[in-house]
């Protein structure tokens, strides 16, 4: 399996509060902690991560 490349989301504080997330494995989208890059790392189906972030966005 190829490893996840990870990218740092847009919405990164300089303090480095922020999540990445991988989305280089096909059917597969990858999220961890900046601050923990060896920690774990939650997978999740494309459209949960789509649907989720879609709901983010609707929010105030």
């Amino acid at each position: 399996m190829k490893p996840f490349r990870f990218v740092k989301a847009s919405y990164s504080t300089l303090e480095k509060d922020c999540v990445e997330v991988a989305r280089n494995i096909p059917r597969t989208v990858a999220v961890r902690d900046s601050k923990r890059a060896e920690g774990p790392v939650v997978t999740v189906a494309p459209a949960a991560w789509d649907a989720f972030t879609a709901e983010l966005r609707r929010q105030p």
